[in-house]
């Protein structure tokens, strides 16, 4: 990345952070405005910023991002309240997880003739994890029940996670089947392995970095905002270190801030305070990702533009989210409307950004692996732009809904799941 393209994203995240709330008021979110900036400012045919997908800087830029709002994600995890309410998160990465990778795998392969199994099992990998960022709006919004919020931020903090190993093991049959060159054949019998090994990892840095951190708070070692520090170094090197070693990396970061919050003494340490620099440095890299998100892969995807894409699109977004998800939780207790409302926001984001940056990296954008390309970003797009602009629209439906149907005069209710 260039000085000058640096310098305009950096001046892009100050004036986005003057007028974030402002925007916020029309379901303006960050994402849309910061890959609109991109296509229109970095575009290869006419943008006056030059940006070079290929430059290994990229890559790590947007995969440090993604652990780093991971592990920020799950640092706000009660651990303690999750364990008497894991049913519905493991029901959404046990069942609705494998059956939206296989339905998605299966409509690519159908819609895209000319894809391998390999490549189109791939695409419904990639698209099938979920991206709590831009479900920000909703997590945090106090009028969804707090079970719902909890559910969302569990399920896209670990959904990726889970989906990285079938990611790497179909780009390496994808690779071996196209004849790349040099691809790691390590990857094919190795996902287990790896995710034991990020488990491990996180869980050693992530609980150790929280006894070293109560042991030096007790004892005064700590200089004002070394907490902070400390839990970015934590972020950081739980995600390094499991690359180093083989390991999953973004289980790694995940586990680790699970781990952080649950080890932490809060009358010692304050876990929300101390998040505040991996969850602030994860954002402001998060909108430089979509920024060359909207300057290099958008305008290569529009190359391909047709009615097959779009309808693909929509298709991921809606039947190949929502009715695994409905399976998933059927005999919950949750009524439809909130099984639709969960189903909905399941957006696609972030993940989906960084396993594409690893296909164009490891298999290059030629013919064959194109039209799988563009199917992940016009269907990151469309999230990008449709879950931002219902966001704050449903969320008000839902609560009035729910509230409306909590009325005595509408006598107790038989389903009360959601709100407990």
């Amino acid at each position: 990345m260039s000085e000058p393209t640096f310098a305009v994203i950096a001046l892009l995240v100050l004036g986005w952070a003057v007028v974030s709330n402002l925007l916020g008021r029309f379901n303006i979110n960050g994402p849309l405005v910061f890959l609109v900036a991109g296509y229109l400012l970095a575009n290869p045919d006419w943008g006056p910023l030059p940006v070079n997908l290929e430059t290994p800087s990229i890559h790590l830029i947007a995969e440090l991002t993604l652990a780093l709002l991971l592990f920020a994600d799950a640092s706000r995890i009660n651990v303690a309240r999750l364990r008497r309410d894991v049913r519905l998160p493991a029901r959404l990465l046990g069942i609705g997880l494998p059956l939206s990778i296989v339905l998605g795998s299966v409509l690519a392969a159908w819609l895209f003739s000319d894809l391998s199994w390999a490549l189109a099992g791939f695409v419904g990998a990639t698209l099938a994890p979920t991206d709590a960022s831009l479900s920000a709006q909703v997590i945090n919004d106090k009028r969804v029940p707090l079970r719902l919020r909890r559910l969302l931020n569990v399920e896209s903090g670990l959904n990726d996670g889970i989906a990285t190993p079938i990611v790497v093991f179909t780009l390496a049959v994808a690779a071996s089947q196209l004849g790349v060159a040099g691809h790691s054949t390590r990857a094919e019998g190795h996902a287990l392995v790896d995710l034991a090994v990020g488990l491990a990892v996180g869980v050693a840095l992530g609980w150790g970095s929280a006894v070293l951190m109560a042991f030096g708070a007790r004892r005064h070692w700590i200089v004002v905002g070394g907490q902070r520090l400390a839990t970015l170094a934590t972020a950081l090197s739980s995600f390094t270190l499991a690359i180093a070693v083989d390991g999953n990396g973004f289980v790694a970061a995940f586990v680790a801030g699970i781990a952080f919050a649950a080890a932490t003494d809060e009358a010692i340490v304050d876990v929300e305070a101390a998040s505040e620099l991996p969850e602030l440095l994860g954002e402001v890299t998060a909108l430089a990702v979509w920024f060359l998100f909207g300057a290099v892969l958008i305008p290569a995807a529009f190359e391909h533009l047709d009615v097959t894409l779009v309808v693909y699109a929509l298709l991921s977004l809606t039947v190949v989210r929502v009715v695994p998800v409905a399976l998933a939780l059927v005999g919950t207790g949750l009524d439809r409307q909130t099984v639709l409302f969960v189903g909905w926001f399941g957006p696609r984001g972030l993940a989906s950004v960084v396993f594409l940056l690893l296909a164009v990296e490891e298999l290059g954008e030629t013919s064959a692996v194109a039209p799988a390309l563009a199917a992940i970003t016009f269907t990151v797009l469309a999230s990008v732009v449709l879950h931002g602009v219902s966001a704050g629209p449903l969320v008000s439906r839902y609560a009035v809904t729910e509230a409306a149907m909590e009325e005595p005069a509408n006598g107790p209710r038989s389903r009360r799941g959601a709100h407990e």
